[in-house]
């Protein structure tokens, strides 16, 4: 591996060869999976070792199956596993910017976080809090597949304990509503909670890709000083000029990435609890996230992605990529981070 993190292009051309000396060069150990077809085997996100403690690692990978703060369609439960299985197709190697992201840093996936009261909404934020604060103790970077968005809460709440961090947020709506059906912690109104609980910075917020009949529950995202770009502008200005937006205005701020599956347009993931016409492309969506390389993450998560409404896997398919591609620009920056220190 080189010193930019990219894949040394004087690998063997012989696959056997190849996957040998990766396997040497990788921080993470590498299970001969990868050699398989996709079907086989136990399915772990990218095929990376499954532990259950957070030690030791620089990544976890986490499957939260929970949507008990949908306020519409469930399934999001199953979001995990069946990104998980989708995962085995698409994960490994990222091939615009030539990065292995378990090879530069030590990556698991530590499974599905077990939430005991998961009948009890409030009780089962709580509780989603405490194993995200075991992480960020253990000193490990989480991302997380859910699951509804609701989760994300807890998350920033463990992250942003010491300071506020920023955020990247992609989704066809704010999530910034006023509490709805006697709950504040609805999958609506993440980042609403978040700010009010001092662990986000809505001055360094970034929402992209909004749109769609919920607009008027979204005031505080503007009151507060949250940036946001609607569908409408992401096009008008071109993912390139968002991506230097984004850039602008996070700066060298840790920042956390949320990626809401329906911030897609519902050709490319019809797969979603609350889907909206009108979105972008899984390839502009790519191309926004890895213009992101560089930031200073601190964590990432890719939410929403609801089998039962899925049509032939591609919204869990469109999930694992984005995910991975979170996956690659987050190793990335923690790779640089432990090389300057």
């Amino acid at each position: 591996m080189n010193g930019d993190n990219r894949l040394n292009d004087s690998l063997p051309t012989d696959p056997d060869a190849a996957f040998n000396e990766i396997a040497a060069q990788s921080l993470t150990p590498v299970s001969p999976l990868v050699l398989e077809p996709p079907y086989v085997g136990i399915a772990t996100f990218y095929r990376l070792p499954h532990q259950e403690a957070p030690e030791g690692l620089d990544i976890a990978l986490v499957g939260v199956p929970y949507d008990g703060g949908l306020t519409g369609r469930t399934g999001t439960r199953g979001g995990p596993r069946a990104v998980r299985d989708a995962s085995c197709v698409v994960g490994g190697f990222e091939h615009q910017s030539h990065l292995i992201p378990s090879a530069i840093c030590r990556c698991a996936d530590l499974g599905d976080v077990l939430i005991h009261n998961r009948y009890h909404h409030d009780d089962a934020i709580a509780e989603l809090e405490v194993y995200y604060r075991r992480l960020t103790s253990a000193g490990v970077v989480p991302l997380t597949c859910g699951g509804d968005h609701s989760i994300t809460l807890p998350i920033l709440k463990a992250l942003g304990a010491q300071r506020p961090v920023g955020l990247i947020h992609f989704d066809a709506h704010c999530d910034t509503a006023s509490p709805m059906h006697g709950s504040r912690f609805h999958h609506g109104a993440p980042f609403r909670q978040a700010v009010e609980a001092g662990v986000l910075d809505p001055g360094r917020t970034v929402q992209i890709g909004i749109r769609g009949r919920s607009e008027l529950l979204w005031a505080f995202s503007y009151e507060s000083g949250m940036r946001v770009i609607h569908v409408e502008e992401v096009y008008e200005m071109g993912w390139k000029a968002v991506v230097a937006e984004v850039r602008r205005i996070i700066g060298d701020w840790p920042v956390y990435l949320s990626f809401d599956i329906d911030c897609l347009d519902p050709a490319y993931a019809p797969g979603t609890g609350t889907p909206e016409v009108g979105g972008i492309t899984s390839f502009e969506a790519q191309q926004m996230i890895r213009g992101l390389r560089g930031l200073n993450f601190v964590g990432g998560d890719l939410m929403e992605v609801s089998p039962p409404f899925d049509s032939a896997g591609i919204t869990a398919l469109a999930g694992a990529d984005l995910l991975f591609q979170i996956f690659c620009v987050v190793a990335d920056g923690v790779a640089q981070r432990k090389a300057g220190q």
